[in-house]
């Protein structure tokens, strides 16, 4: 019996979030129908099954780690063949009996903002860099999950804004996040880009005695990028990921012939 870790790639946006849920498509659903299927597994307690984190629903991902004990040779495609297009493994790894992929030494958010050709208002980009630069570091980051989180202490390793046309990005790195800490984070940072926010407002919301209610941005924006481990590296399979690029790409050009299409009848309603 080995331990083998997965890295999984997903589109979120037709699953009620990661985690299994009884009469719902989920991510770890589709994952388990899976290696029932090619005997990798059939009972998560059995082999150890284990998560790197519980995605939301609408959020994407493309490099969530599971990690599970098994007897079966079953590869990457093999598993593959019984998942939907929008969700694949694209790499894997033996790794230590003790191996639990929760305790990571990284992981990597990515939020994608697209900027509205319709409105005026603009994200000021140096403010909202500024800003970020507050989140940064160790802070009891209470008032950006729920009330309830008893650990609500986390190191925010970086966080980059970046923008253009067409969109702003906001990269964030830590070790590990809160519920909804990454997109209320977000939220914040674009309410200084908006001027709605000041940055002593901002710094407030730090300070966990006083409490304050955060909105977090739509989940449809993030992705979970990577999750990074000390000493452990993935091989990724490239006719997997090739796979999911196809989907992807087809997906994203889908998109886009419906937005055009709304974008000619938006042009004709603008019209005084």
């Amino acid at each position: 019996m080995v331990k083998t870790a997965f890295k999984v790639a997903y589109i979120g946006t037709h699953f009620y979030g990661f985690q299994r849920q009884p009469h719902f498509p989920t991510v770890e659903g589709e994952l388990f129908k899976a290696f029932k299927r090619t005997g990798v597994m059939d009972d998560p307690d059995k082999s150890r099954y284990s998560i790197a984190g519980r995605t939301d629903r609408g959020v994407h991902a493309l490099g969530n780690v599971v990690s599970l004990k098994t007897d079966s040779e079953a590869t990457i495609n093999q598993i593959n063949y019984y998942l939907p297009s929008n969700i694949q493994i694209i790499g894997r790894t033996e790794v230590p009996y003790g191996f639990k992929p929760r305790f990571a030494e990284y992981r990597h958010y990515k939020y994608v903002l697209f900027n509205d050709p319709y409105v005026e208002e603009v994200l000021d980009l140096k403010k909202m860099q500024s800003a970020s630069k507050l989140l940064e570091g160790k802070h009891n980051f209470q008032n950006f999950t729920k009330r309830s989180e008893r650990a609500p202490n986390r190191n925010v390793k970086e966080l980059k804004i970046s923008q253009n046309k067409m969109v702003t990005v906001i990269d964030v790195v830590g070790e590990s996040f809160l519920w909804n800490m990454v997109r209320k984070m977000v939220r914040v940072i674009t309410l200084v880009g908006k001027g709605k926010m000041e940055e002593k407002e901002l710094s407030l919301l730090l300070n966990p005695d006083i409490p304050t209610s955060i909105i977090p941005v739509p989940p449809d924006g993030l992705i979970l990028m990577d999750v990074k481990y000390k000493d452990i590296e993935f091989t990724l399979d490239k006719y997997a990921k090739n796979n999911f690029f196809k989907t992807i790409k087809e997906e994203y050009i889908k998109r886009r012939t419906i937005a055009a299409a709304e974008e000619e009848m938006i042009k004709v309603l603008k019209v005084p």
